[in-house]
This record gives structure tokens, C-alpha cells and sequence, in this order.
């Protein structure tokens, strides 16, 4: 007799599961959402249950009908001749599962409808009734509906097929069996097995991937430790052919058993192996397969070991602080993979992509899975040199770090710089030595604008200025000088693109890096480091360390607060000293209002150039305070407010106002984007920008102006929609001196009401 059957999994594995039953004989296939629909015998669906490694269920449907109402259950029901499948006195028990049903929606009122059926038929027709056991039933009933579509299906697993046997179910397991064993056939263990290559799961936890890789590869069909099914009780249940399949089971594993190659596990904790070693024992394979405790950064191949794979469920740093000592491991278990494995291949799942490229070995396309209701990558990899790169720096300290590192790395040939001033006194004698050729170059550069830059700086009184912006493609970075009561370096290296060397790359920086102090003549302590990528939603704010180590510099007469360490920026854009020096020299006995704020600086100028008063708008306290400190370094009296708000909706809410706000003077420079989680909205300045202006033009006087500014290179202002103001492109006039090189640093307006 041929049934109609199904067979569940967990997502993302419906493929592989299809791929698994036609290798088992099966017919007839046809993937769906959570599962595999197929058709066969009854020793087709024992066989499935028996040898499918990817399978939660085995579901064999006994109909499907109309669903319309609550009566219509029970009806369905019914009309099964129960006793064809269950004795008056046997035991069932039932599964009710529904999606986007409007009859039944509580799965536990349907599992009573279910069962009521049921009870009431057998009871009426023989005087007694079945009783319910949860645990393990004669039978177990299957109920799924769908929209107006009820499934009813006899559920010959019994249990989940994910539980094997040998694990001891008191203890909560971080990764089930079939996610495991899908894992190990993604990573081609099968194949390496077959080729005689060894296993090892570094963190191998209660020991769930060696004993699946262990029955992978022996052939050991991964139910034949159970002795529970759900068609043992049932009264179709074929005794002969469950017996037959078995028998052939074991066969086929004392066969394989010997075929076995090297399987190892290491875990640190000692709990953890005791468990793995109990698993072991129950599954039958303690010949087979050796665990030990053995931290992950001391795991090692024996020299008798083939090379095979390496495998394993690290951590995931999901926990709340877990992060940062999560990447730190992984960095190092990286350095442990290319210093030991070298020829292997590896596997690992992880939910965090960022964490895989701690490795700092590429990886082939991932593979999505779901542990659970949590979204993982299995990341696979082959590790050998060609494949190596170091990952992508997380903060300035750690960028810091691998250019050091590289440079130390290199032969200790005295730079050009270096060789020239051996007699000074300037250069610090730990600074990382550089080939010579490597950063010749950037050092001429750097020595040709500071001829140009510094008497343009000293005449014009500018203490803080870009002296190189990327002025050599190879040498990517932005180089800005800070004089105050000593010099200070601020480097923002620009992220390179995925077509150039990472190698190449870190080399280059390195001698950048190298060769700044020596030019500047200047310690390396007073060189700080920053790394420039694609800007998402308000990064240049994020805060990236705690050092609170502020400076004093001073600029138009007055004196600024920067922190080089602590935040991506340094507390003041250098591109916008123009326009806060036109700000300063026009404020006289005006009411000033600064919109994103950010440090307040063009608040102080406003401030030190007369203003009457000034209103200091920023979504952020820290920053806020940041502006009070700055203000309170230069003036003491005058009206001066500061105000904690999303700029947009403070000033749509003075705009209401019968009489709202009026000032004299408005310098507006938003983000380019910002989807902060105060902000009710994302705001996007190509989007925004009219209705931004057009409210704060509400609160600008009659013969005010406003300043208008943006970041956005691609930045187009909509002049139709800002017809009736009279507008000012003033962006050549604002590029200051030292950021001619790069005229689009900034677009500026100044905006006025039309007499």
C-alpha cells in the first residue's frame, strides 16, 4: 500500500532534508515550507524514520478536509475508523498545530476537539475508552490546520527524531542533533571521512558533533539506539519489516565501525567532558572517539592525525557584555587554526557574520541555518596561506595594534626620515622601523604641503588644519594637525576597497604611521589613529573608548575642547572653520540659534563674537555638556540656553506657537542620516532637507540669515521646492585653504526671506 507522507524539519534545511530522502529510495519528492512531502510503503516511512539524519517528524496523512467550523473537526475526525489504528484500551495522544485559521486558533481547545472525537468512537462502539499518555503513546495524532484546510496524520516518529539515544535529555544541549548532522554534510564530512581525514571539535561541549560525525561516517543509522517509535503500538505496525531494516542497520555499522578515522574532542570544562564521554559511552563508540579537556587556544593535531576537518558550535556572544571577549577569542582561535591546521578544512556556525571575520581566514558563501529561532551562518573554510588576511580593525587601539604589528614584522631597515635626523633628538626611539621604499613617498608629500600650509596657517592664525587628505591613492588617509600647549596628529585612515591587498594596505599605513613623527618631529604618543568607513545613521558621534582626556586648542580667538581618543571625531570639523568665523564676525548683538549642535562650537563663536544671545540644539547630552564646557572656556555672561531635543520636532513645535521664537542669525548642519532610537522617525537630509529648512525658516527673523550646510557629496538642494527664499551657493567661499584638495567636502548656503 503506497501512503501519502510527510516529513517536517527545521527551517532552512527543507533541501538538504530532499536530498537525504532520495539518496534513501525515496520517491516522489516535493519540498515544501518546513519539510518534505512524499509518497511510499510502510517500509519507506520506517526506513525515513530509521536513517534520516535531517527529519524531526515522520507524519503519514490519514485525510485532509474543509474546516469551516468548530463542528467540522470533530466531523473530520470521526469519519477515521479509530479501531483500525488503536485499541479501546490502548493509549494515543494528540499534536494540534494552526496558522491563519479563523475556526481555531487555541491549539489546546483543538487537541480536545481531537480527542473527544476520538474517546467518544471508540468509546460507543466497545463500552471502554483509550486513555491519554503524553509520553509515549500506542499512537500519536497529528493535527495541522492551514486557512480552511485541516490535515490529519498519524505521527509514526513518536518523538522527535533529532533525539537519537544517547544523550542524556536532562541536560539542555546549546545544538540538536539533526542541525549538527546538516552541518556535517554541508562541510563535506562524509567525503573527507571516506578519504580517511580526522575530526576535531575544539569545543565540543556535551559531544554532539563527534558522535554525528562519528555516525556519519560509520554508517550507523542514527535511530537504531532508539527503542521508541510512534508506530510500535499501532495496530498496522509491521513487526517483520522493522525487524528486517534494523538487522540491516546493524550490519551496515559493525561494517563501518571499522572503517572509522580519527575523531577528537577538547573542551575546557571539565562538566562538559564527563558529559561528552557519558554520550560516548551510550552511543556505543568509546573505541572510537577520544575527548579530553584541553582549552580551544591549546588544541592541536596529533602528528598521526590526517588532516581532515575541523569543526565546531563556538560561542556566539549574544549575552550583554559577551561581545568584545567573544571577538577576542575568535581572533585567537584563528591564529590557533592557521599556526596548527594548516591543510585542514573548517566549519563552524555562528550568528554574528562580524565574528567570522575575526578568523582572518576567507570563507566560502555561507550557509543560513536556525538554531533554534536564531538566525546562524555556517561559515567553511579551507586553511591555507593563499586564504589568510587579518580582519578588519574594530576600534582605533586595535588598528593601531596590526599596523604595529606588521611593521615590526618587517625587516628593520631605518626609514629615509629616520636615517636624515639620526643625529636629532625628535624621533622616539620605539617608533616601528620601515623599508625604506614603502613610505618615501607619502613622507615627501607630507614634507610639500606642510611648505605650502604652515605660513598660510601662521598668517592666518589657524592652529588646527588638514595638512594631507588622500593626496596619494596608496596612501588613503586623512592627516589632520592640532597645535595647542603641544601637537597632536589626528589620522583617519579611509577604509580601502575589497580590490586592494589587505596586506598591501596595512604595509602602507604602517609606514604612515612611522613616518609622521619623524617628519612632524613630534612623539608617536601624540599620533592618534581612526578608521574612516561608510558612515551608517550618526557613526561619527558613536563613542569608541573612555580615556576623558580633552585638549584646549584655540581658533579665531577662541578656545575649543578636543578628545582624540574617545569618539570617531575629535569634537570639531576643521572644513567648517569659514563659516564659523563669517558666523563670529556678523553675530554682534544678534540672537543666535545652533540646530544639531553636536560640541557647540559655532555657539562659541557666535558667543565671542557679541551675539545677544544663543539657543544650542543637539539630540545628545554628552555633547550638550560638551558645548557648556566649551562656551564656559570663553565667555561667562550673555543668555545662553541648551536645549536636549530632536531638532526636527522642537522646531515643528515652535513653529505653533502664535508668536514662535525669532532669531537673527540660524546655522543648520544636520546629519546626513540618522535613525537614532530617540528619533521617532529616520531622518535623511536629501529627503528632509526642505522641510528642515522651510521650519527653521519659521523662526528666522525678517532680515535674518540662515547658514545651511551638508556632508552629502550626492547632495542635491531642491531650489523649485525653495522658490520663495532668496538662496546663496556659498560653497567656494566656505572650502577653507586646507581643504581646497577636496572642494566637495561640503556644500554651504546662505539663505534669506525675500525682501
Amino acid at each position: 500500500m503506497t501512503y501519502t507522507l510527510f516529513a517536517s524539519t527545521p527551517k532552512a534545511m527543507e533541501d538538504l532534508l530532499a536530498e537525504e530522502l532520495k539518496t534513501l529510495g525515496v520517491n516522489g519528492v516535493k519540498t515544501t515550507i518546513a519539510g518534505v512531502a512524499f509518497e511510499g510503503d510502510l517500509a519507506t516511512a520506517y526506513r525515513v524514520c530509521l536513517w534520516s539524519r535531517i527529519a524531526n517528524r515522520v507524519l503519514l496523512q490519514l485525510a485532509s478536509f474543509r474546516l469551516t467550523s468548530q463542528d467540522d473537526l470533530y466531523r473530520g475526525v470521526q469519519k477515521i475508523d479509530w479501531a483500525e489504528h488503536l485499541a479501546a484500551d490502548g493509549s494515543f495522544a494528540v499534536s494540534f498545530s494552526a496558522k491563519n485559521s479563523q475556526v481555531i486558533n487555541n491549539t489546546h481547545f483543538g487537541a480536545l476537539k481531537v480527542k473527544d472525537a476520538v474517546v467518544d468512537q471508540l468509546r460507543n462502539r466497545f463500552g471502554s475508552r483509550p486513555s491519554i499518555d503524553t509520553d509515549q503513546p500506542d499512537i500519536r495524532i497529528n493535527v495541522h490546520v492551514h486557512d480552511e484546510t485541516a490535515q490529519l496524520s498519524l505521527d509514526l516518529s513518536g518523538e522527535s527524531l533529532h533525539r537519537r539515544g544517547y544523550r542524556d535529555v536532562t541536560l539542555k544541549a546549546p545544538i540538536k542533533e539533526n542541525l549538527a548532522a546538516a552541518m556535517l554534510i554541508r562541510s563535506g564530512w562524509a567525503k573527507i571521512a571516506a578519504q580517511g581525514g580526522s575530526l576535531v571539535d575544539p569545543m565540543c561541549g556535551s559531544g554532539t558533533l563527534l558522535l554525528e560525525a562519528a555516525m556519519l561516517a560509520a554508517d550507523y543509522a542514527p535511530g537504531l539506539l532508539r527503542d521508541y517509535f510512534g508506530f510500535i503500538g499501532w495496530k498496522q505496525h509491521d513487526a517483520a519489516c522493522w525487524e528486517r531494516l534494523r538487522a540491516e542497520a546493524v550490519i551496515r555499522k559493525q561494517a563501518g565501525l571499522a572503517k572509522l578515522p580519527m575523531l577528537a574532542g577538547f573542551d575546557e570544562d571539565r562538566h562538559a567532558v564527563n558529559t561528552a564521554l557519558g554520550h560516548v559511552a551510550r552511543a556505543g563508540l568509546q573505541k572510537y572517539i577520544h575527548v579530553e579537556r584541553r582549552d580551544i587556544l591549546d588544541a592541536t593535531p596529533a602528528d598521526s592525525w590526517q588532516a581532515g576537518l575541523l569543526i565546531c558550535n563556538p560561542p556566539y556572544g549574544e549575552r550583554l557584555g559577551d561581545e568584545e571577549q567573544t571577538a577576542e577569542l575568535y581572533k585567537k582561535f584563528g591564529d590557533v587554526l592557521k599556526q596548527r591546521f594548516v591543510g585542514w578544512r573548517a566549519a563552524m556556525i555562528i550568528s554574528n557574520p562580524e565574528l567570522g571575520f575575526r578568523l582572518g581566514i576567507r570563507s566560502q558563501k555561507p550557509i543560513t541555518f536556525f538554531n533554534g529561532a536564531l538566525e546562524c551562518k555556517l561559515l567553511r573554510l579551507t586553511i591555507e596561506e593563499s586564504a589568510f588576511f587579518i580582519p578588519k580593525a574594530r576600534n582605533s587601539q586595535e588598528r593601531w595594534q596590526q599596523v604595529t604589528d606588521i611593521s615590526q614584522a618587517t625587516a628593520p631597515v631605518i626609514s629615509s626620515q629616520e636615517h636624515s635626523h639620526e643625529t636629532e633628538q625628535e624621533a622616539e626611539p620605539d617608533l616601528p622601523p620601515m623599508p625604506t621604499a614603502s613610505a618615501e613617498m607619502f613622507a615627501n608629500r607630507l614634507k610639500k604641503n606642510l611648505k605650502k600650509l604652515a605660513p598660510w596657517a601662521k598668517k592666518n592664525q589657524v592652529s588646527c588644519y588638514r595638512v594631507y587628505d588622500a593626496d596619494l591613492p596608496e596612501y588613503a588617509a586623512a592627516v589632520d594637525i592640532y597645535q595647542g600647549r603641544q601637537t597632536w596628529v589626528n589620522v583617519q585612515e579611509y577604509e580601502p576597497p575589497k580590490t586592494i591587498d589587505q596586506h598591501k594596505a596595512d604595509q602602507r599605513l604602517a609606514g604612515l604611521l612611522a613616518e609622521l613623527p619623524v617628519v612632524l618631529g613630534i612623539p608617536r604618543e601624540q599620533v592618534f589613529l581612526k578608521i574612516r568607513r561608510k558612515q551608517r545613521s550618526v557613526e561619527q558621534y558613536e563613542k569608541l573608548g573612555d580615556s576623558g582626556q580633552f585638549h584646549t586648542i584655540s581658533e579665531g580667538g577662541c578656545k575649543l575642547l578636543v578628545n582624540f581618543q574617545d569618539y570617531l571625531d575629535t569634537g570639531i570639523f576643521l572644513d567648517h572653520r569659514p563659516i564659523r568665523l563669517i558666523i563670529q564676525q556678523q553675530a554682534e548683538g544678534k540672537r543666535f540659534l545652533n540646530l544639531f549642535a553636536y560640541t557647540g562650537t559655532a555657539t562659541v563663536h557666535a558667543a565671542v563674537g557679541g551675539a545677544k544671545s544663543t539657543t544650542t540644539v543637539d539630540m545628545s547630552n554628552t555633547y550638550l555638556n560638551w558645548a557648556k564646557n566649551n562656551l564656559g572656556l570663553n565667555v561667562s555672561v550673555g543668555e545662553h540656553e541648551f536645549i536636549q531635543a530632536d531638532c526636527l520636532e522642537w522646531l515643528a513645535a515652535e513653529a505653533k506657537h502664535a508668536k514662535p521664537r525669532q532669531y537673527d542669525m540660524i546655522f543648520l548642519d544636520p546629519p546626513t542620516f540618522s535613525n537614532s532610537k530617540r528619533m521617532d522617525d529616520v531622518f535623511d537630509i536629501q529627503n528632509d532637507h526642505v522641510r528642515l529648512i522651510t521650519s527653521a525658516m519659521r523662526l528666522l527673523a525678517a532680515d535674518g540669515v540662515l547658514y545651511f550646510s551638508t556632508n552629502f557629496r550626492r547632495f542635491k538642494l531642491d531650489n523649485e521646492a525653495l522658490s520663495p527664499l532668496h538662496i546663496d551657493d556659498i560653497t567656494a567661499a566656505s572650502i577653507p585653504e586646507d581643504f581646497a584638495r577636496n572642494p566637495k567636502i561640503h556644500y554651504c548656503w546662505r539663505i534669506k526671506h525675500h525682501a
